[in-house]
């Protein structure tokens, strides 16, 4: 376990939460009250019985701050420690991944965590029954857009749709409903000079003028099979909502789909909402339909982000911006 300050990594975070509260339930109070520091020796990760409120505060004070941790979902994990470290490289901090004291401070605001959303119209609006995991049938589609009004939310607010659920027990996300959500921060603005993604780390990072780091997300980036290219390549353009071209001769195979196929537009489209195209033929930075598995499952070669963190980037570069591939 790290230490700083003789103060651990979950001893900044959590406090063993007094209230009434089944382990089943997880209220706003619950993550709004939360306190930053704790006592406690362990953060929770993924299997816990619950999401924890302590955490759910974290992750939502670091995408206020620029530095992603991905899906917001209350469980402890690598693009937690990532978005810690990459705060702590904006902030002129030690850079080990503990969210210590000096950390919590910089990062505390009184804002709440946790607000009210009333569902929209255009929020149910525009959505499909199901998307089917062959391309051959997704090919036959003319969108690929959200299957509910849960997972638009989710995608909206940054966060996983098992804590949207979570916070809103029994909901059915009507038009005219009042749900809860976390309030993540709003889209980063600036101009991007250069990109590194760091392979190994798993993490993208967008740094301005001067080389101060602007902002930073967790990624998926290649695999084994499919390696994601090394040194310096520069972006090429953007494309949003792009459809999708298949092709098992260039890229993988996928499922018995031996032809050449074009799947239509949209943010369950295999990359997302956005495409940042790359130099480097067929290599891009983009968006992806599966938030929950950036860092945690392997590419196609690309560089793959969540929805909202590849479209936030992609309002940032242009063209001739070096993208670095390093280890």
């Amino acid at each position: 376990m790290f230490m700083k300050n003789m103060i651990s990594p979950a001893a900044s975070l959590m406090l063993a939460l007094c209230t009434t509260a089944s382990a089943q339930e997880l209220r706003p109070e619950d993550i709004n009250n939360a306190p930053i520091a704790s006592a406690q020796s362990e953060r929770p990760s993924k299997g816990s019985p619950r999401p924890d409120p302590s955490i759910i505060r974290l992750q939502v004070l670091l995408d206020r701050a620029g530095s992603s941790p991905g899906v917001i979902d209350g469980y402890d994990g690598a693009n937690v420690t990532k978005a810690v470290k990459a705060f702590e490289a904006m902030q002129g901090l030690p850079v080990d991944g503990t969210p210590d004291q000096d950390v919590l401070a910089r990062l505390s605001d009184d804002a709440a965590s946790v607000g009210s959303h009333v569902v929209s119209d255009e929020d149910a609006r525009d959505l499909v029954d199901s998307i089917p995991e062959d391309y051959s049938m997704q090919a036959k589609m003319d969108r690929l857009e959200y299957t509910s009004v849960a997972e638009k939310l989710s995608e909206r607010f940054h966060m996983d749709i098992d804590l949207l659920r979570a916070l809103n027990p029994g909901s059915s996300f009507a038009v005219g409903d009042t749900v809860s959500v976390v309030l993540p921060g709003s889209t980063k603005e600036g101009s991007v000079e250069r990109i590194e993604v760091r392979k190994r780390a798993g993490q993208v990072l967008a740094y301005a003028g001067g080389g101060s780091l602007l902002t930073a997300y967790p990624a998926t980036i290649g695999s084994d099979e499919t390696p994601s290219p090394s040194g310096v390549h520069e972006v090429k353009g953007v494309a949003r909502m792009p459809p999708y071209v298949y092709n098992p001769t260039v890229n993988f195979q996928q499922g018995d789909n031996s032809e050449r196929l074009t799947l239509p537009p949209g943010p369950n489209n295999p990359v997302g909402s956005v495409w940042i195209d790359l130099t480097q033929p067929t290599y891009g930075i983009h968006g992806t339909p599966e938030p929950s598995l950036i860092g945690k499952a392997g590419s196609h070669g690309c560089v793959r982000l969540t929805n909202w963190d590849a479209e936030e980037l992609a309002a940032m570069v242009k063209p001739g911006v070096a993208v670095e591939f390093v280890e």
